[in-house]
């Protein structure tokens, strides 16, 4: 789940925030609040949140100066909540990489729109990280080519993105585009240096990892939806190309192993 931390002085605000949105049906859960600055400073360092709601204006410490000092120790995504006589202030957190600012009085479906994009970036980062430390896995739009030379190839990694899904293989499309396997299997390495069920598999793979981090499905669920079918060949396959499985890759993810 991701974690959140909310530093608002207005008492009815925060306890508005904390109890009006259903933050389970988000993934998310509020790990602490705090009414001025520095009580939000120390539970920022305590729980290293995902996402920090905060006011601008507040006793002690300001927003402002809680979340400089914040982001020498813990990285997190922050959302600003201010009123208009405020917002030439709030402009000074530019340099903070403010993810969005949110006037009050809060509209709770732009708050939670915002949770929802704060996530699904997060998402993304852990995503392109792992993949970017993981050469093995291709970027397969990097090979379609608008060119005669590679029109079967193109056809071919047209079928595994539409149909990654399901039970696919080389003789299948060979036979759909009226080429033998051998020839189809040849102008697939010279092309991409790889063959076809190497790219079939990345491809599957990094679909998978778009379920998992969505947290809607069990593992043995995503190697059905994304075509390997039983667990030990998707479980085998994940493993070889990102040398982890996908149990210790979510273990991972739920720790925060990879930084954001």
């Amino acid at each position: 789940m991701f974690k959140i931390v909310i530093v608002e002085d207005e008492e009815i605000i925060r306890n508005g925030l904390v109890f009006t949105i259903d933050w389970l049906s988000l993934d998310c859960t509020v790990v602490g609040t705090a009414s001025n600055g520095l009580e939000g400073l120390n539970l920022i360092k305590e729980h290293k949140p995902d996402i920090v709601i905060t006011d601008i204006k507040m006793p002690v410490m300001d927003g402002i100066e809680m979340l400089k000092e914040a982001l020498k120790h813990v990285s997190f995504y922050s959302i600003i909540l201010t009123s208009y006589s405020e917002f030439e202030y709030a402009k000074q957190a530019i340099s903070l990489k403010v993810y969005e600012y949110i006037l009050k009085p809060i509209d709770e479906d732009e708050l939670i729109k915002t949770i929802n994009n704060v996530k699904q970036e997060i998402k993304d980062r852990i995503k392109n990280k792992l993949i970017s430390n993981n050469q093995n896995i291709i970027d397969i739009d990097s090979y379609i080519i608008n060119s005669k030379d590679n029109y079967y190839v193109n056809q071919a990694l047209l079928e595994i993105k539409n149909n990654y899904s399901k039970k696919i293989s080389l003789e299948s499309i060979s036979e759909m585009l009226g080429v033998s396997p051998s020839y189809l299997s040849r102008k697939f390495k010279s092309i991409t240096s790889q063959t076809f069920m190497d790219i079939l598999n990345q491809y599957r793979i990094k679909k998978s990892i778009d379920l998992l981090l969505s947290g809607k499905y069990r593992v043995y669920e995503i190697s059905e939806l994304v075509g390997f079918g039983d667990y030990k060949n998707f479980f085998n396959t994940f493993k070889k190309y990102l040398n982890i499985s996908p149990t210790e890759f979510l273990k991972q993810e739920d720790k925060k192993l990879y930084s954001r």
